[in-house]
């Protein structure tokens, strides 16, 4: 009786030991199946449409990065294998920014039959001379808010006539820009809101107001315009 307990409690542990065994197998191939569809499909994934520039230094690349190492392995040897086509970098206008006090172009107004000198900077020197291009803002024909600053008593005097639809010419190394006024505005001294970023190409017109008080004066004239 004993010797027949002991063979079926042996059969049962051969038993359990087998499933055992198969199941491992079974789970085995299964993650190495799993493992190679994953590298099969990243191989497969296009990423043409990644802009390079995007990414950032390689040396950092985060390990939790969308982009797989095939695709980082494209940009490290992009100029080993010139068969390798990706997208090329947005351009930029200026290959090199102005510093205070360069003379960066001119500023065509018809409506007043008025061509202005460009001058980088707002402070007092660049103004003497001329328009000044307010430094922390884009360059003229970039995106974004490009701002113009002038002396109501000298290249800015006849601001106040512009109207709506009237053009503004700024000629500058990359080019000839053309601008539409599209509003004025009378605003406080202090607001902020002239020079805040916008999502496409503005230029902005600003000076002291109003036009014939001289002295100190606690408003700005604003115009406003897009590039066409």
């Amino acid at each position: 009786m004993k010797r027949s307990r002991r063979r079926r409690y042996s059969g049962r542990k051969r038993h359990l030991v087998t499933v055992l065994s198969l199941a491992f197998m079974i789970l085995g191939i299964g993650c190495i199946s799993w493992v190679m569809f994953s590298m099969w499909s990243q191989a497969k994934t296009d990423y043409s449409d990644v802009v390079p520039g995007k990414l950032g230094d390689l040396s950092t690349f985060h390990p939790d990065t969308k982009f797989p190492l095939a695709y980082i392995a494209k940009l490290i040897n992009v100029e080993i294998d010139p068969s390798i086509d990706l997208p090329a970098p947005a351009k930029t206008l200026y290959a090199v920014y102005p510093t205070e006090g360069d003379a960066i172009g001119s500023l065509t107004i018809p409506a007043i039959k008025r061509k202005l000198p460009i001058f980088q900077g707002t402070s007092a020197e660049p103004l003497k001379k001329g328009v000044g291009h307010f430094s922390q803002s884009v360059l003229p024909g970039e995106k974004d808010n490009c701002v113009f600053s002038g002396h109501r008593e000298t290249v800015f005097r006849q601001l106040g006539m512009l109207k709506i639809g009237d053009q503004l010419i700024v000629q500058t190394s990359a080019g000839t820009f053309t601008y539409e006024v599209k509003g004025t505005r009378i605003v406080d001294e202090d607001d902020r809101t002239v020079i805040v970023p916008t999502d496409h190409a503005v230029l902005t017109l600003t000076t002291c107001y109003p036009f014939d008080t001289p002295g100190y004066s606690p408003e700005r004239y604003i115009v406003s315009a897009d590039l066409l």
